[in-house]
């Protein structure tokens, strides 16, 4: 039941169909585009697979006799076993720094969250809810890697789907017979699709009578007959050097559109079948959205904590640490990983039991969205401003190292009271590649949006919020003393 690396790479040449700068992908785990991550995601399961690993990254399933599984699909019935999955989500995040945001880890986390809110389904619909549990242990007991496609293309955004000039632009129901729904159209943004086994699909903005088309929700391989995935730039395919770019050239995790070209998807993999109010329900009415984005929480603040990193060897690498206005600096961004960290503490240590299960606050996960969204940019820029020229003043590439003329300026020109030539060099190049190049660009961006828009998350902040406790201080408070007192006092007062 626990996938070895090998077996992962077997798993991805499967026929899938991804394009690339006009051409077809014959095989993902060969192509210049993605080799490197998909070969590190292969690392990344080899880990979990390991016999030392084992208690960190495995659970028996109840009632299996003793089988086990990858704790991505836990449902934890404890703040204790939340706590140990948590553990097991943080060691494999530090494998990747932060960087793969649709690790296998993300999407488990939904449909997992989703199988603990069964009910919802079985109110809504017996047979879907049967196919979505059966679902979760298919792939918890294959160990399927999943990325999702949540959100239409943007295409005119004064318009919702249905009043689009192509009705299939977004994907939606064409028809549906015996065998199921044969579905059209296009749905974004898959990140991590290029090297997951398969995707789920539905739609996590609010859906209007007149949409039930695209109010779908389900799962299928990635290698599924007409399934088109269209990779945008790869930034691995410009990184052809470790060194010159160490994350960007082997944790380039890569974002695609789905084109559905009249997908067959059978009944048993159908959860939402044309109904706009349970596709909002699935989120929101069970743990999945909480769950989901408890997971995004955790691996932000390993990756907050990898930044961190970064920020402490720059003021070393270029002999400023004693600097006054260095350490206040350092003291800031300290003070903002450690906030991240205890947003992350405080959901479970606030959690609570829904139903069998136990899960984090809502609030507080809203609350750690709408602040870390801000965050981010804000963290990159006192990153800028701590190195200054020196994520610039670079060589060209690792090949001024082989000109024994150019090494030698090198070595006079790229010092430190700390490492060699070669060691500056080297640390600022990884630098470079987290706050300043390209693929740190799409970090960025991501990390400002992968939750929503901030009206969205700030939205979620405002529900969740307890104000009847708040606007109730206020309430007692001004119970204490009203005005008819105090003119009776004034009138006493008087006479």
């Amino acid at each position: 039941m626990l996938k070895t690396g090998q077996q992962y790479l077997e798993s991805l040449r499967d026929g899938r169909q991804i394009f690339i700068d006009g051409a077809e992908v014959e095989d993902v785990t060969t192509h210049p585009a993605f080799t490197n991550v998909v070969h590190s995601m292969a690392k990344i399961y080899d880990f979990q697979s390991a016999e030392e690993n084992r208690a960190l990254m495995t659970y028996e399933i109840p009632g299996s006799g003793g089988e086990r599984a990858n704790r991505i699909w836990q449902l934890p019935r404890t703040h204790a076993e939340l706590v140990e999955r948590r553990k097991a989500l943080e060691a494999w995040t530090e494998l990747h720094g932060g960087f793969l945001g649709r690790a296998p880890d993300h999407v488990a986390s939904c449909i997992a969250g989703m199988y603990m809110g069964i009910e919802a389904f079985e109110t809504h619909d017996p047979d879907r809810a049967t196919a979505l549990s059966n679902y979760y242990k298919y792939a918890r007991d294959n160990e399927l890697y999943l990325t999702y496609v949540i959100i239409n293309p943007q295409a005119d955004r004064s318009k919702t789907a249905d009043e689009q000039a192509d009705p299939f632009l977004t994907a939606g129901v064409v028809s549906q017979d015996d065998e199921g729904l044969t579905i059209r159209g296009a749905k974004m943004l898959a990140t991590g699709g290029i090297m997951a086994n398969e995707v789920f699909v539905t739609c996590i903005q609010p859906l209007k009578p007149g949409e039930e088309p695209y109010a779908i929700s389900f799962a299928i391989p990635m290698n599924a007959k007409g399934l088109k995935i269209l990779s945008r730039k790869s930034y691995e395919a410009s990184a052809t050097s470790v060194f010159d770019n160490p994350l960007a050239s082997r944790f380039d995790e890569n974002d695609a559109v789905l084109y559905f070209d009249d997908v067959k998807v059978p009944w048993d993999r159908v959860f939402i079948n044309q109904d706009t109010e349970m596709c909002n329900k699935q989120f929101h009415a069970t743990p999945a959205h909480v769950y989901q984005n408890y997971q995004a929480q955790v691996r932000l603040m390993v990756k907050m904590r990898f930044l961190m990193g970064i920020a402490r060897k720059t003021a070393e690498t270029n002999g400023v640490i004693g600097f006054p206005q260095v350490r206040e600096t350092l003291g800031q961004l300290a003070a903002q990983c450690a906030m991240v960290d205890s947003l992350v503490h405080a959901m479970e240590i606030k959690g609570e039991m829904r139903g069998d299960y136990f899960i984090p606050d809502r609030h507080t996960l809203y609350a750690a969205q709408v602040l870390t969204q801000q965050l981010y940019a804000t963290v990159m820029t006192t990153l800028r401003d701590l190195a200054g020229g020196g994520m610039i003043m670079l060589p060209s590439s690792v090949a001024d190292f082989a000109n024994p003329e150019v090494a030698k300026l090198i070595g006079k020109t790229q010092q430190s009271p700390t490492t060699t030539s070669e060691g500056r060099v080297k640390f600022f190049k990884l630098a470079w590649d987290a706050v300043g190049s390209e693929f740190a660009s799409r970090h960025t961006q991501y990390e400002m949006f992968y939750a929503g828009a901030t009206f969205v998350t700030k939205g979620h902040s405002f529900r969740t919020f307890d104000w009847d406790r708040c606007t109730g201080l206020v309430d007692r408070m001004l119970d204490t003393y009203s005005l008819e007192s105090e003119l009776a006092q004034i009138q006493t007062a008087a006479e």
